[in-house]
């Protein structure tokens, strides 16, 4: 989607330097291209990283790959002068990995490696913090930069835990006061942005129970352990069960995905295994998820005799932005192109590995908007037909640049 969309809003008072130049943003549009033709999973992201390691070095700067070897950080300082530390950075973050989906589409750029597609919008967010770096190493020539700015690209967002862990131990918040992130969202329209002060994700963990019997006879249930209802007790009762023990208000859900006991219809089995999901809309409660979600079990199991091993994955919390850091957000977007370009937004159930950093430091993610205005089409994001109007480019780097100038 390739149609120019702009606000009809106007900022108002003296425009903020750090437009983004039209030659770039022909360029950037065939970046994001070339990066939505070549999807890359978590940690295998070499090719963008490169991608992205070259267009930097282009400009002047000097990129620093993660030890891993995937994702990269890039600093940019008032006058491109090494950065003295008497002031925090403002870091911007994008994921650059894609998801293991087809990429169903008909359109030029569609994916050309094989069950593999940015559905997520991954190629879309690393374009704009590239975009936006590009443009801040101008101003920080020409004297404009009031805060030195850190890029962060990061792969394995969509790999529990997420690649974040690894981006942090790595150093990537050493010196950062603030980060700002986007992600994309089909429900706004391309040139508007959606905020919400707080949590805007939930926490998502992953699941797997084991239990085990000394199977037997059908016909002779009585003797041993019904593991078939057993399995079926946890499945059902254990939501129910963690329902009256946590507030109702903190929207903690365990929802199974997976279910698999028995192969013969007149043999009782020895094992059986469930897997799913544990989202939760508050971070207090997901911080006693595990206990509660173990209990649970523990005791549903012990009353059907079947013994129970609980394997609890810890997958990220949710995003929870600091009011400063939406403000800066809300009063960027506003200076670049009024208020009307700016809408609320609500707290989502998916999650987000950004949730790491904001452990660390203050910081925000914004709804990102991918529609063409005036569609009626409902996109989602982690579906093959997913796509973004490529006006949302220009609104996103001009989001991030005049954050930097605002910060």
């Amino acid at each position: 989607m390739s149609r120019e969309a702009e606000t009809e809003d106007a900022p108002a008072g003296e425009p903020l330097p750090g437009a983004l130049p039209e030659e770039l943003r022909a360029e950037l549009i065939a970046f994001r291209r070339d990066l939505h033709m070549h999807p890359e999973l978590g940690n295998q992201e070499f090719r963008t990283t490169a991608a992205v390691k070259t267009r930097l070095e282009q400009a002047g700067l000097t990129p620093r790959v993660l030890p891993l070897g995937t994702g990269l950080t890039c600093d940019i300082t008032p006058g491109l002068t090494p950065w003295d530390r008497t002031r925090p950075m403002l870091a911007l973050r994008a994921d650059i990995d894609a998801l293991p989906i087809p990429d169903t589409k008909t359109v030029p750029y569609r994916s050309t490696v094989p069950n593999r597609a940015h559905a997520c919008g991954h190629d879309v967010h690393t374009t704009v913090v590239l975009g936006a770096g590009l443009v801040l190493a101008d101003l920080a020539r020409e004297g404009l930069l009031p805060r030195p700015v850190r890029l962060l690209f990061q792969p394995a967002e969509e790999v529990l835990p997420g690649g974040a862990t690894d981006a942090v131990e790595a150093g990537a918040l050493d010196g950062v006061g603030r980060i700002l992130a986007v992600h994309c969202d089909p429900r706004v329209d391309a040139g508007r942005i959606g905020l919400r002060t707080g949590a805007i994700t939930s926490a998502c963990d992953r699941l797997e129970v084991h239990l085990d019997g000394p199977g037997g006879h059908t016909a002779r249930p009585h003797l041993t352990t019904d593991l078939v209802t057993a399995a079926a007790r946890v499945a059902v009762d254990a939501p129910a069960l963690l329902s009256r023990r946590v507030d109702t208000r903190a929207g903690l859900a365990v929802t199974w995905g997976r279910l698999e006991v028995g192969h013969a219809c007149n043999v009782i089995p020895q094992h059986a295994e469930l897997a799913g999901t544990v989202r939760c809309l508050d971070l207090d409660a997901w911080r006693e998820a595990p206990d509660l979600v173990h209990a649970a079990i523990d005791e549903i199991a012990t009353l059907h005799g079947a013994k129970c091993q609980v394997n609890y994955v810890r997958g990220v919390p949710p995003v929870v932005n600091e009011p400063v850091s939406t403000q800066l957000l809300h009063d960027a977007m506003t200076a670049r192109r009024g208020p009307h370009a700016v809408e609320g937004t609500e707290q989502s159930l998916g999650g987000e590995d950004f949730s790491w950093y904001l452990e660390r430091v203050p910081g925000a993610m914004a709804r990102l908007g991918v529609r063409p205005p005036g569609s009626n089409a409902r996109y989602d994001l982690h579906r093959g037909d997913f796509d973004a109007d490529e006006s949302a480019l220009r609104a996103g780097v001009e989001l991030f640049t005049a954050a930097a100038l605002l910060s």
